[in-house]
């Protein structure tokens, strides 16, 4: 497990394979019987006099970071890889023979090592996939899992210790719940979008579209339009629908390199400026026209609209 991390953040898979080999064989030892709080330390002491390599060494003592909230993180890609490697065979084999915390009965620490986890991959900001990782997890367990849908219990586990972890930072509820209603699997990309929604928040356009994104939402879901709805700009009649129906098209095109590079902040930052062809459109335009093909059109603009925004999180759920 911990070879195949270090091959995601393109370290050396034979130094964390070796790592990870090594992790808990000082638990064995007289010394860490009698001092239990010495794990990781002496299994260090020991692989550097066995002459280990020193990443290895130092990965001894760094598969426990962090320790507590608060604590450091390991401090190189060899001990991230060992340190993640820990915690997700944890996860994934707890709640694989369905042993899931419960109210506040957690016996096997699995919150400290979600939330390590997180905070491994958000703070050193490795592009790892949670599925990935529960999935390759899974796999070396071969047929000892008891339970098939370990790996849905596993990442909603995870996505609600984001949100734990999140509030515990001050980040409001709501910029939370729309990050998550997108569901993202990778830790850093799921900060990068609260940073952005939360900077979205203070943009005196917030408001207004965040409210018109709930109108939009509501209509498409009454309407039950297809999100690969193709807009015909021969149908457009209204000057602003056909105003809307520009931005919507030049913010598609310019942000789709912005979004492919993760920034979600300068993408919601220029969606801001949607506002007035937004309410200009609603002031303006009847989307339920008599014409069944001209109201399947303005539904399909709305629809292109809605993803624009989606692309980051859904912001109709964020309050005044």
């Amino acid at each position: 497990m911990a070879g195949f991390i270090a091959e995601q953040l393109g370290s050396d898979k034979a130094l964390a394979e070796r790592a990870g080999l090594l992790s808990k064989t000082d638990l064995m030892t007289e010394m860490v019987m009698e001092f239990t709080d010495v794990q990781g330390v002496m299994g260090m002491h020991y692989a550097r006099i066995d002459g280990e390599a020193e990443e290895v060494a130092v990965a001894q003592n760094e598969q426990y970071m962090p320790r507590f909230a608060g604590d450091a993180l390991p401090s190189n890609p060899i001990s991230c890889a060992v340190a993640l490697a820990d915690k997700f065979d944890t996860l994934v084999g707890i709640f694989g023979i369905g042993q899931t915390p419960k109210g506040d009965k957690d016996p096997f620490a699995l919150r400290r090592a979600a939330i390590g986890a997180l905070r491994i991959m958000v703070e050193k900001e490795l592009e790892l996939d949670i599925h990935a990782l529960v999935e390759k997890s899974r796999a070396l367990f071969g047929d000892k899992l008891t339970n098939d849908n370990v790996g849905e219990e596993v990442f909603e586990f995870m996505l609600g210790r984001f949100r734990a972890w999140y509030q515990d930072e001050g980040i409001a509820v709501d910029v939370i719940q729309a990050v998550l209603a997108r569901r993202p699997s990778q830790p850093v990309d799921f900060d990068r979008r609260v940073k952005a929604v939360s900077h979205f928040r203070t943009l005196e356009q917030a408001e207004a579209l965040a409210a018109a994104n709930k109108r939009v939402n509501n209509i498409l879901a009454k309407n039950n339009v297809t999100s690969d709805a193709e807009v015909n700009t021969a149908l457009l009649s209204e000057a602003a629908e056909q105003q809307l129906a520009r931005e919507v098209a030049a913010l598609t095109a310019e942000l789709a390199p912005v979004y492919a590079q993760g920034d979600y902040q300068q993408a919601l930052t220029r969606l801001a400026s949607l506002r007035e062809a937004v309410d200009n459109f609603f002031d303006n335009v009847m989307v339920m026209a008599d014409d069944e093909a001209v109201k399947q059109n303005r539904l399909a603009l709305l629809s292109q609209l809605s993803r624009l925004f989606l692309n980051t999180a859904d912001i109709s759920v964020l309050q005044n």
